[in-house]
């Protein structure tokens, strides 16, 4: 994701999360610190067509957003983005990759389950809308990391539209 992304991804954002959304400086101001930040765009046919990003702080990375337009949900995009949110994290050298899920988003959790994340912890009442997040966890180092983040070929065409934690 470039600066020239930032309108179409907020519109997006809008769209995606009506409630929950960044405002548009947001992810300015995230792009502005690629020392701890890394955000990637998909694009279709029609534009941006999903979004992801990650803070790495080492040891602890945290996906921030992650996101797929329903539209092209079911075609690989969100395993995509996270795959390379994932990649990326080991490649900062993070422990862990850590992220927050709407608890009433079942899609999204399952993704990240097939992905190895485990849930460790509930922030009740997290979303604007009152409904408590889950925080979920992948370890990317030690014995627990092993077969972790990587998903079966059975399971590549399922997808989540979701937001990651917002702060």
């Amino acid at each position: 994701m470039t600066t020239h992304d930032v309108i179409a991804v907020s519109v997006l954002e809008q769209r995606l999360f009506p409630v929950d959304a960044w405002p548009l400086h947001m992810f300015y101001d995230e792009l502005a610190q690629p020392d701890t930040r890394w955000y990637l765009a998909a694009e279709g046919s029609e534009g941006i067509v999903g979004y992801a990003g990650l803070m790495c702080i080492e040891p602890i990375a945290d996906v921030q957003t992650i996101a797929v337009v329903p539209e092209y949900e079911g075609r690989g995009i969100g395993t995509t983005l996270l795959t390379r949110l994932i990649e990326e994290a080991r490649r900062r050298y993070a422990a862990d990759l850590l992220l927050e899920v709407r608890a009433d988003n079942p899609r999204a959790q399952q993704l990240y389950l097939r992905f190895g994340f485990e849930q460790i912890h509930v922030r009740p009442g997290y979303y604007r809308d009152g409904v408590d997040a889950l925080i979920m966890r992948l370890q990317l180092t030690g014995d627990a990391a092993q077969d972790s983040g990587k998903e079966t070929s059975k399971e590549k065409g399922d997808e989540a539209s979701t937001e990651a934690g917002q702060p």
